[in-house]
């Protein structure tokens, strides 16, 4: 196993509606795989429809609005299909009749990022919308998946029911919209270093060698 230096932070910039963050995601995975321990994952709220209605819409009436029609939709469908094989995600896009507004999603991954547990809720919700084709903006298909995440139903509910969360996971987007992203997934190591797109997983462990080697320099005062 290849040696990086610890002490890395990469914050993760997603929506749960966007394949190539389920696919970032993976290939990310495969790059820490290949390092030592030290690095410590986050993630940020970006809505990618942060006008949806709440109740979300039919999702080929969605599809045909972006794309212009589902023709068209179709080339990039098998883009995402065949990167999800190489990252043995089983994409059923066909399943999802809704897409939803993901606001009350982001909230639970604040959450769970309060409680230690975000990367069970994200990689919950991805499963639940691209694998599964749950509408993840229905407040019971959310404590559903929190409860298969690990959390507590009864404070799920509860929680949802609040407005805990709000403005913290607002602010969390309002930065990333300051900082210039107008795309995801976008990953940002030690707040110095930016990788957009889910790029492959020899990308990202360059980068997080170099960005290691370039912190363990800064302490060392080299």
């Amino acid at each position: 196993m290849d040696q990086a230096p610890t002490g890395i932070i990469v914050e993760i910039y997603s929506d749960i509606v966007c394949p190539w963050c389920y696919v970032g995601k993976r290939r990310l995975e495969r790059a820490l795989a290949s390092i030592d321990d030290g690095v410590r994952v986050t993630w940020h709220p970006f809505q990618l429809n942060p006008t949806m209605p709440l109740v979300g819409i039919d999702r080929k009436a969605y599809l045909e609005a972006k794309f212009g029609s589902l023709k068209a939709f179709g080339r990039l469908e098998e883009q995402i299909l065949t990167a999800g094989e190489g990252e043995r995600i089983l994409f059923a896009l066909q399943k999802i009749q809704r897409t939803p507004n993901t606001f009350a999603a982001h909230r639970l991954i604040w959450r769970a990022g309060r409680q230690g547990k975000q990367d069970a809720m994200v990689e919950a919700l991805f499963k639940a919308y691209f694998v599964e084709g749950k509408d993840i903006g229905n407040v019971k298909t959310l404590v559903h998946m929190a409860d298969e995440a690990g959390f507590d139903r009864a404070e799920t509910k509860s929680f949802l029911s609040s407005n805990e969360g709000v403005s913290e996971v607002t602010a969390e987007e309002a930065t990333g919209h300051r900082l210039g992203i107008h795309g995801v997934p976008y990953f940002l190591l030690n707040s110095t270093y930016a990788i957009s797109g889910a790029q492959p997983p020899e990308r990202f462990a360059a980068a997080l060698k170099a960005v290691g080697a370039d912190a363990a320099a800064r302490k060392a005062g080299v």
